[in-house]
């Protein structure tokens, strides 16, 4: 046989099937694009000069392993639906007179047709469309627009590398399929799987129960650090659980709906349900896979648009004024000296300064079993212990009443105690490490906002003592951090003088004062070589570098999200396809017993619906459920919006469901053409 016989009946086969290989062709070459384009970014010297650019690239880098993990298992799992799909074309060619080694040979050439052709019009597209993700991140990070335009040599052949791997494993997969199968194998393929599997009630129940214990702890947690503890373990119940649920579950449901005679003998419901329950055991499988994936778009995008768009209220929680300077130290000699540099930076760039923000604090974490507050570090290192621990917070009463607008008074071994959302408090007395105790006089209703407290992810109490009782606390302290000094623990006394500052002008102005301030405060250390450790941020100087993460995170959710909903479509496309050339002979024969176009067409929408929609369905009651355990995990970022991630989760899903009824549309027709046509 001439060498040239093997590509031309690859291009055969290929054009013959155009309906299964063009969606997988595109597929490929979307995902050597978006590999292309992120791994790309990654490595852009125009990228990585801009402020908050490497903080990008360590985000696109991630995005990079990640789409590459990705394509290798969805390629494959595509993949798998053209063997099928071909393997009784290939049992006829043996039949024929082609051994096993001609099929390879075929096989060889289609594979390498359709990588060439993903590999080029992947990197094409990739290449051409690189400059607008350039333009995209220099957009998030609010720098200037650079009309260079190059190609990335290593991106170009780490791509090709990577996905020609992808190829000669599918193609290796597919020879292996096509070697252990005799030819009454191949011819029947299409067969394989048909006989209807028993429901089996013990694995739909188990099923349910791991998603409703799933529910339960997503609905009852209210401490964001154990919801990022038990945050993946929830993810594996509801993963687990939906494919428990759509395998044996939806077998059980056809069952039942097979036993009521008034539904099931009707000729639109009688063929959906029959057709579905042949296979159901498969069909399982794909809905859940659908669906987990449905689920992951929803969650990703949502969380991270929010993220973004909610990205400057988050800035803004973690520093409450332009200008924030922290003194670690309570030295009253040292305090003077700090907020006079501050004055004189602010008078030498010509900036005005309002809004002052001014107290003292001492902070440290903390373990809390009721009213005792625990110093430890080896129990505040335990996992184990952390939905005990709290960020605890010493604050004079002056500074409370002075900020507040109160005027409450303590008298000797009283206090006012403040917990954050997420915490709690219901003791008459509090005691330090069981040292030193105080009356709990009432419960404040709130504080000033502190940078720290919006970064932290446990709650916080704050505890306002007298100025007598304060002096008290701070020996404490001083006596923990000796007593804890050999431990790995060195954070137990912060002092803390806090001067917070609003600048007039615009970013530029504060980097400037931020420059001079810090050269001051130099000269005042240097002056004194017991000046206490003062640090100087400013919003402006921070900003880029927050945007670059909260913007990577974004750009990496949207590109993600993308690649995830071309999987969803696409497996839902080829699901349907394969399904409808299966369906087509019981359809064909039902034609002839006397079944009317009209009535297959609403026996197909039936089964489609049934099919297509439920996965949809469930994702969105998987989202609904996740929403308060995302919106605890938000808290890590400082997103404190509910609203917002509200707004945006409900936008998501109904943006997602406008693609999936359009993806439906177009599946419905394809089906109903496919087991319309005679066999």
């Amino acid at each position: 046989m001439k060498k040239g016989i093997y590509l031309k009946l690859a291009l055969t086969g290929v054009s013959k099937n155009r309906k299964m290989y063009f969606p997988y062709i595109l597929t490929c070459t979307g995902m050597v694009m978006m590999f292309y384009i992120i791994y790309f970014l990654s490595r852009d010297t125009y990228v990585a000069s801009m402020r908050g650019g490497a903080t990008m690239q360590i985000m696109l880098s991630l995005g990079s392993g990640i789409t590459g993990i990705f394509s290798v298992i969805f390629l494959f799992y595509t993949n798998s639906f053209l063997i099928r799909r071909r393997k009784k074309e290939f049992g006829l060619y043996n039949i024929l007179g082609m051994n096993k080694r001609n099929l390879a040979r075929i096989l060889f050439w289609e594979c390498l047709v359709i990588a060439a052709a993903a590999l080029a019009a992947g990197l094409f597209l990739g290449i051409l469309l690189s400059k607008a993700g350039e333009l995209i991140l220099s957009n998030i990070l609010s720098g200037a627009v650079s009309f260079q335009f190059y190609i990335d040599g290593r991106a170009v052949a780490t791509t090709i590398v990577l996905f020609g791997v992808i190829f000669l494993l599918i193609l290796l997969n597919s020879l292996r399929q096509i070697h252990f199968s005799n030819p009454r194998e191949l011819l029947e393929s299409d067969r394989v799987g048909e006989k209807p599997p028993r429901a089996n009630w013990i694995a739909a129940v188990l099923g349910v129960l791991m998603l409703g214990f799933a529910y339960y702890l997503t609905l009852t947690i209210e401490d964001p650090m154990v919801a990022f503890v038990i945050f993946f373990g929830a993810v594996a119940l509801v993963i687990v659980g939906t494919y428990l649920v759509f395998i044996s579950g939806s077998v059980a449901f056809l069952k039942i709906l097979q036993k009521n005679r008034r539904y099931y003998y009707k000729p639109n419901h009688f063929v959906s349900v029959s057709s579905m329950a042949y296979r159901m055991k498969k069909n399982g499988a794909g809905l859940a896979s659908i669906c987990i994936l449905s689920t992951m778009v929803l969650v990703m995008v949502s969380a991270t648009m929010c993220l973004y768009v909610g990205a400057e209220n988050s800035l803004r929680n973690m520093y409450p004024r332009d200008l924030v300077v922290e003194t670690y130290s309570l030295d009253e000699e040292a305090e003077p000296l700090v907020i006079g540099a501050v004055q004189e930076a602010l008078q030498e760039q010509g900036a005005s300064g309002e809004n002052i923000l001014h107290y003292h604090y001492m902070a440290s974490a903390v373990m809390q079993k009721g009213g005792e507050i625990c110093f430890d570090p080896d129990q505040i290192n335990a996992l184990a212990a952390a939905t005990d621990m709290r960020q605890l917070f010493v604050v004079p009463l002056a500074d409370y009443n002075r900020l507040m607008g109160q005027e409450e008074t303590l008298n000797e071994g009283e206090a006012l105690i403040y917990v954050t959302k997420g915490g709690s408090f219901e003791g008459e007395t509090i005691s330090l490490d069981g040292e030193e105790s105080w009356k709990i006089k009432k419960q404040a209703e709130g504080f000033v906002q502190n940078g720290i407290d919006s970064q932290q992810v446990i709650p916080s109490i704050y505890l306002f003592l007298s100025d007598q009782d304060f002096q008290k606390a701070a020996e404490l302290y001083d006596r923990m951090e000796e007593k804890y000094s050999e431990s790995t623990y060195s954070a137990v006394n912060v002092q803390h003088n806090y001067y917070g500052v609003d600048i007039s002008g615009g970013d530029a102005v504060q980097m400037r004062v931020q420059k001079d301030l810090e050269q001051r405060l130099a000269e005042l250390a240097a002056a004194d070589e017991d000046f206490p450790v003062v640090m100087a941020d400013c919003v402006a100087e921070n900003r880029a570098d927050f945007y670059a993460v909260y913007g990577g995170i974004f750009f990496l959710g949207a590109i993600l999200g993308l690649v995830f909903i071309l999987g969803t479509v696409l497996i839902v496309y080829y699901k349907q396809i394969t399904e409808g050339y299966e369906d087509q002979a019981r359809f064909t024969i039902l034609k002839k017993v006397g079944m009317t176009g009209r009535e297959i067409r609403k026996s197909i929408n039936s089964q489609v619906l049934t099919v297509f929609f439920l996965p949809l369905i469930a994702a969105g009651i998987h989202t609904a459920f996740a929403f308060p355990m995302v919106q605890k995990l938000l808290l890590l970022f400082g997103l404190t919006d509910t609203r917002l991630f509200l707004l945006v989760n409900v936008g998501c899903f109904l943006v997602f469901t406008v693609f999936y009824v359009a993806v439906y549309v177009a599946t419905s027709r394809s089906y109903y053409r496919i087991v319309s046509r005679p066999e």
